[in-house]
């Protein structure tokens, strides 16, 4: 998984009543875009240091104008 700043980090709810979160990367511990990233989560406003699992993917900025339920 690769990010840059500006792209989404799309976290699919894994249990039954979880809901997807969304993020805006703001920060990368790496310079290849690798995890982790620092994130800032639409829902609640917070940032935290995220270390994607299998239930996240990116949406790269450049689809960002593509409505997340297409993905």
């Amino acid at each position: 998984m690769k990010a840059k700043v500006g792209d989404r980090l799309v976290v699919e709810g894994t249990r039954h009543g979880e809901t997807r979160r969304i993020g805006v990367v703001v920060g990368l511990v790496h310079e290849d875009g690798s995890p982790p990233y620092m994130v800032h989560w639409e829902h609640d406003e917070h940032e935290t240091m995220v270390f994607p699992g299998p239930d996240a993917h990116v949406v790269t900025e450049d689809r960002r104008e593509t409505p997340l339920t297409t993905l």
